[in-house]
């Protein structure tokens, strides 16, 4: 077990000032069979009341509104995370996590790398774990890619992102997922934290024995108690951090964002 002391920090900046900002939340990292999560404080600038829901995904959604102008859009979510990979607790799984979602869907370059995978999957002990399997996939995508940062976009699915064989961590677990749901596994999105990356980061989880076992594609290693999780879903979409919609004309945004895990060694 570790204890992970957490601050991640967003800021959007407008160049005109912008009316009427609604907006949602998921950067809240929550209790779960993996995780404690204590002394939470989220704070957002400019001031607003939050209505705070659980979604289907057993994410934390805050929901805002702010009517009045402004040129700059900030949160940050700080807390203390225990984190434990060799006692997860047990759950039931969705089964929507074994079928395609929007991202995941296969082309032609990730029906080859999964007629590869299941050449690789064929070649284990009958006896292989859901995990092990899971591993022979990790390292076909972990090679296939070269991490290069802003070469695709939130929207990029995992065919794309394939067919011109580099991307993000985003990119790495659309791609993982994609074959693994297709070699049989039961696969899921995790968007979370970890130490030294400077921003959120995403990996794989998949289903063995009743519990969700993390695999971080982009690594090419297995989840350990370094990383904190934030939300699940089927991918992207159902974990995106902050979305919203404002009006204003002819605006431009940027975005700034910091992210920062260490241990906290009593």
């Amino acid at each position: 077990m570790k204890k992970l002391v957490f601050d991640y920090e967003m800021r959007l900046s407008f160049s005109a000032p912008v009316t009427d900002h609604r907006f949602q939340l998921r950067c809240i990292p929550s209790t779960g069979p993996r995780q404690q999560v204590i002394d939470v404080e989220v704070k957002i600038q400019p001031e607003t009341e939050l209505e705070t829901t659980i979604d289907s995904f057993d994410s934390v959604v805050m929901t805002g509104f702010i009517p009045e102008p402004h040129d700059i859009f900030s949160y940050s979510v700080t807390g203390i995370a225990f984190v434990d990979n060799a006692h997860i607790h047990k759950e039931a799984y969705k089964p929507l996590y074994r079928f395609n979602s929007a991202l995941t869907i296969p082309g032609p370059n990730v029906e080859a790398m999964i007629a590869v995978c299941r050449e690789r999957l064929a070649a284990l002990p009958s006896d292989a774990t859901p995990v092990q399997q899971a591993a022979e996939v990790m390292d076909e995508v972990y090679k296939a890619f070269v991490y290069t940062p802003g070469s695709t976009t939130i929207r990029t699915t995992a065919e794309q992102a394939l067919a011109q064989r580099k991307g993000v961590c985003q990119d790495y677990a659309h791609v993982m997922l994609s074959v693994c749901r297709h070699v049989g596994l039961t696969a899921r999105y995790i968007a979370g934290l970890l130490g030294g990356e400077g921003a959120t980061h995403a990996w794989v989880e998949v289903y063995q024995d009743g519990r969700w076992v993390g695999l971080d594609p982009t690594h090419n290693r297995l989840v350990d108690d370094s990383y904190i999780t934030i939300a699940h879903g089927r991918d992207y979409r159902d974990c995106m951090l902050d979305i919203g919609i404002f009006s204003g004309y002819n605006v431009q945004q940027s975005q700034w964002v910091n992210a920062s895990v260490h241990e906290q060694v009593a």
